[in-house]
């Protein structure tokens, strides 16, 4: 039977005149893509047990709007921006984590501009700081142990922030067998999801961009995906159905993972 324990909201927070030391941004996807709310629960997980006083805005929580500027609406994405730039300095939050590079790269790079300048880290990057400090820690022969694994790198959080080491790092503690795609880091290849592209059907060619991506992945003979973005994570688990091997692939969060093999 799973744990439930209750997330407090900022909100509930200020009621009781206290303040997160970090505030989960869950995102669209992660609020209400039934895949990516396990990757919000394993993060939640994460925090309960590491002990981090967080909060989530909750209902208070908006589109950051990266799709509305991808998609070439300026106006709409510095609406749904200003009102979420509007909360956050209402609560004086400081510090956010995220599990959406998309979410990661508006928050961080375009914000500022609009006068939101807050510190903003991926869920990669937590994970990764309390591995080095001593706070999570694999089991003892984890589920992953010995198992091969490769990583696929987000565009926004790989290309556009340069963040390759953090992900990798946590993979490494595992003990497994790490190999990297032929197209990896700097060079990766987009899930196909980038620019929008998510919420649309792919223009006419020869092949699927995550079709070509699940290539990569058989090449690499690897059993498990490590994945570190809830589009990614779509595309992949699509491109994996498409080729018909899922019995021999699966696609995982880098904090599904992470929650599994310290048996949270």
């Amino acid at each position: 039977m799973e744990t439930t324990f209750h997330i407090p909201t900022v909100a509930e927070m200020t009621a009781k005149g206290e303040r997160p030391d970090l505030l989960f941004w869950v995102g669209c996807a992660g609020s209400f893509d039934e895949r990516a709310q396990r990757i919000t629960k394993s993060i939640c997980k994460i925090l309960q047990h590491v002990g981090i006083k967080y909060a989530i805005l909750g209902t208070e929580e908006n589109c950051t709007g990266d799709p509305a500027k991808r998609a070439g609406n300026e106006f709409l994405f510095q609406m749904q921006a200003m009102m979420n730039i509007e909360v956050l300095r209402g609560y004086e939050i400081t510090k956010i984590v995220t599990a959406c590079p998309h979410c990661f790269n508006t928050l961080k790079n375009e914000y500022p501009n609009l006068g939101g300048s807050f510190e903003v880290i991926h869920h990669t990057q937590l994970i990764q700081s309390l591995i080095a400090e001593g706070k999570l820690k694999p089991a003892d022969g984890n589920a992953f142990k010995g198992k091969r694994i490769t990583y696929h790198d987000p565009c926004y959080l790989g290309r556009a922030n340069e963040v390759y080491e953090a992900p990798r790092q946590v993979l490494e503690v595992l003990d497994a067998d790490l190999v990297e795609l032929k197209r990896c880091k700097s060079n990766g290849l987009c899930c196909g999801a980038g620019g929008a592209q998510m919420f649309k059907e792919p223009e006419p060619g020869k092949k699927d961009v995550n079709v070509e991506r699940v290539e990569d992945v058989i090449e690499s003979k690897a059993t498990i995906v490590a994945a570190a973005c809830p589009f990614c994570m779509t595309m992949l688990r699509d491109g994996v159905k498409a080729k018909e091997i899922e019995q021999e692939i699966q696609v995982l969060d880098v904090a599904e993972i992470t929650a599994k093999a310290n048996n949270l």
